[in-house]
Formats: C-alpha cells, sequence, structure tokens
C-alpha cells in the first residue's frame, strides 16, 4: 500500500515509519502545499494526515481530497480530538489519534480490505 504521510513534525514522522509503517510505502511531507504537489505526480491508496499543518489545517485537505481523489482512503492523525472531528467531519474515513498509534496497522488492515472489496 502506498501512503502518502502528511505530518510537519519530522522527528514523530521518522519515528511512525520506522516503528509502524515499515511494511508500507510510505512518503512523507511537512506541508499541505508539498502533499498537493505530490499527490498529483504518484498514485496513493491512503494519505495519513494531521490536522496542525504549518500552511493550514488537515480538514482542508481532506475536502479537497474528497473532491479531486476520491478514491484515496484518508486517516486522520491529529494528537487532539477536535481536529481529527473536524477531518471525519469533512470526509476522513478513520481516525488514528498520535498517542494510540500502535492501531495504525489494523486500521490500514481494515482500509486495505474495504479497498479490495470495491
Amino acid at each position: 500500500m502506498g501512503i502518502l504521510f502528511v505530518e510537519n513534525h519530522p522527528i514523530f514522522a521518522q519515528i511512525v515509519r520506522k516503528k509502524f509503517l515499515s511494511n508500507y510505502d510510505v512518503d512523507i511531507v511537512p506541508s499541505l502545499e508539498s502533499a498537493f504537489n505530490l499527490i498529483t505526480r504518484k498514485d496513493y491508496e491512503c494519505v495519513l494526515v494531521d490536522y496542525d499543518l504549518d500552511d493550514g489545517k488537515g480538514d482542508v485537505f481532506v475536502q479537497v481530497i474528497q473532491e479531486t481523489h476520491p478514491q484515496l482512503k484518508i486517516v486522520a492523525i491529529s494528537s487532539h480530538e477536535a481536529g481529527n472531528m473536524a477531518m471525519l467531519a469533512v470526509g476522513a474515513h478513520a481516525v488514528c489519534p498520535k498517542m494510540k498509534f500502535k492501531q495504525i496497522n489494523a486500521i490500514l488492515k481494515d482500509i486495505s480490505v474495504s479497498m479490495r472489496e470495491k
């Protein structure tokens, strides 16, 4: 599964990739701008997106992705419940709060199963 990971804390992103996402093809970008640029050049099955980014909020990204790439599964990964709820409200498919990231593989497995069923 190809994953675009939109996270502006590079140390956290690298730890997550190494500890939880090593079995996936993961590209990490720190901003909405870089995510929008990369998503037009490469195919992904899933996007993990934080809410508080340096150049905007994750719910704006989720809205645009829902309109432009509706096949992508989106997982909200904010450490703040309000941010995750905002992304769910505009179309994120799942939530994995940062403090519960050990659950990400189960969430990604569920997403993978739902993609195969379509």
